[in-house]
């Protein structure tokens, strides 16, 4: 583990036309800590996200990982480096087995470059039961997605990045939709990550569920970092006020 953060955003600019989304963003990641990035729907968080997996490139600003400046140009070559996202859609195929969704795009072959159908089913069996606590023998590596809840379907998703060793997990809206037993879920699951040493960014408007789980938290405004906090520095309560407040205001108290 280096002493520099896992991830450096330094000024941080996005625009598309005339209008300037990002103006000069700074964020930073330490290992194995939990970031919520909070802010009203226009603040400039699904762009941003969106540079860090690959998807934009910035238009100016710098981007360093693991102690390396990068440009990336795909969300294949953010995967290559460990960052996996999770989206509130949780981007699965609902009529594949499990096992299918969580090799998708990046499947175990065999010497001979084929397919390794039993290796995948095995994998899946591992990492159902020792990572993802699913204990019911009603849930197989055979299930079609379709068949599981909102919360366990958010698990496989979050279990995928787990299992491909990603360092930085983006969760983008999590819970949303979900009921509060499926909400409480996925919630143990991003508690789980500092055990295992990964780092997060969670996006979502539900700033009970954030404070819940997170370390650190970023306020975004119209493109700029309106202020940040750690958990100890503000309660649920002060960080609930500062967000009314900025939307009224368009400051922090």
């Amino acid at each position: 583990m280096s002493d520099q953060p896992l991830l450096i955003m330094k000024g941080i600019k996005k625009s598309f036309g005339k209008i300037n989304v990002l103006r000069g963003i700074d964020l930073e990641v330490d290992y194995g800590e939990i970031v919520a990035l909070v802010g009203d729907n226009g603040a400039g968080k699904s762009t941003l996200i969106k540079i860090i997996t690959g998807v934009h490139k910035p238009d100016a600003g710098e981007v360093t990982y693991k102690g390396n400046r990068i440009t990336l140009h795909s969300v294949k070559e953010s995967r290559q480096l460990g960052i996996e996202t999770v989206y509130q859609e949780r981007a699965l195929a609902d009529q594949q087995e499990m096992w299918r969704n969580i090799f998708a795009g990046r499947e175990i072959t065999n010497i001979f470059g084929f397919m390794d159908v039993k290796a995948q089913r095995r994998e899946t069996e591992r990492l159902l039961r020792e990572h993802m606590g699913f204990t019911s023998s009603a849930i197989t590596v055979n299930s079609p997605v379709k068949s599981l809840s909102g919360g366990e379907k958010q698990g496989i998703a979050i279990g995928r990045a787990i299992y491909f060793h990603a360092d930085l997990i983006i969760l983008d809206e999590p819970t949303m939709g979900l009921a509060l037993k499926e909400t409480d879920r996925v919630l143990n699951f991003v508690r789980g990550f500092r055990d295992q040493g990964k780092s997060a960014i969670f996006i979502d408007h539900n700033i009970f569920h954030v404070y819940d789980v997170a370390d650190r938290f970023v306020i975004l405004d119209r493109g700029t970092v309106a202020g940040q906090f750690t958990k100890a520095e503000i309660s649920q309560d002060e960080l609930i006020a500062n967000m009314v407040h900025l939307h009224h205001s368009g400051t922090l108290q």
